[in-house]
């Protein structure tokens, strides 16, 4: 059996499921998931490895109307993923009438691109099949598709047909990552996905997306008590008003503390490692307009 291996691009709207079903297909939770539109603001590759090949999985930023450069910068960094790749899974959602005119705008973008294309709809477990069949053939009828396959990522149904699917349409190839390599990523970068992870689920439309974390210092630390280490992380959570400030530390520094909690709780999951994590808040006025800030806080061009 030949050895396949390619890029894939998951291509869609924002908060239609893509870091979601990254998850999935990866077995391990490495893209930050939340239920506001625009979480995802990096291009993310998630790496999976079966005997048969290796497919690299490129979570991009949901596209959208872009009002301020970071905005700009998410779908820059999304429609570049359309580049240098070997297949596109284009991500939309079950649960809606008929084809939008978000959808029609991105099917706009594939067209210029030579790249075999899936249709993925997400969140059939919200749908009759007679309502997803419907809307698969509008699909079908403004677009040329490779393949079209009914998911749920969220519980997992259908991914595992998706999966093969994608490994019997890459091309023969290298393998381009070590076996045990999942995400291209340090682990830094995932420490500051998730501490902003924790604060869009804890504040919900309390604090908009004007928040940014930065982290300070990632070292690794002798305990006193045995030859054990830990990780010790102090980051930054940068917001665009004051208001968002006092919402984030909360009465007497209680949501500070739970956002540090739950981070805490899922970085040690992640890197298998005890964890110090110490957070501050700051205000940096209309970041997300400002060249320099976007450069410091990793949304370079």
């Amino acid at each position: 059996m030949p050895y396949r291996s390619g890029f894939v691009s998951l291509i869609g709207r924002t908060n239609v499921g893509k870091s979601t079903l990254l998850n999935r297909l990866l077995g391990e939770k490495f893209s930050i998931v939340s239920d506001k539109p625009q979480t995802t603001r990096n291009r993310i590759q998630g790496i999976l490895t079966r005997d048969e090949g290796q497919a690299v999985f490129l979570d991009t930023p949901g596209l959208h109307s872009a009002r301020t450069q970071l905005g700009q910068r998410m779908n820059q960094f999304a429609t570049s993923a359309l580049d240098d790749i070997d297949l596109i899974l284009f991500v939309t959602t079950a649960d809606s009438s008929k084809v939008g005119s978000g959808d029609q705008r991105i099917l706009s973008q594939l067209e210029q691109s030579k790249h075999p294309r899936f249709l993925v709809l997400n969140k059939c477990d919200l749908v009759t099949l007679e309502h997803r069949e419907r809307l698969r053939d509008q699909f079908y009828s403004l677009h040329s598709w490779a393949g079209y396959y009914p998911i749920s990522a969220q519980y997992g149904e259908g991914v595992t047909e998706l999966s093969d699917a994608v490994f019997q349409a890459l091309p023969e190839g290298p393998q381009f990552y070590p076996e045990e390599m999942i995400v291209d990523h340090p682990e830094r970068f995932l420490a500051a996905e998730i501490i902003r992870e924790k604060v869009l689920l804890l504040t919900r439309d309390e604090v908009p997306h004007g928040v940014a974390v930065v982290v300070e210092r990632f070292s690794e630390e002798d305990v006193r008590s045995g030859d054990s280490t830990l990780i010790r992380i102090e980051a930054t959570i940068y917001v665009d008003r004051e208001s968002p400030k006092r919402i984030l530390i909360g009465a007497k520094g209680a949501m500070l503390k739970q956002i540090g909690t739950l981070a805490r709780q899922d970085i040690e999951k992640l890197l298998d490692r005890r964890v110090y994590l110490e957070l501050w808040v700051k205000v940096r006025h209309d970041w997300r307009n400002n060249e320099a800030s976007l450069r410091e806080f990793g949304y370079r061009k």
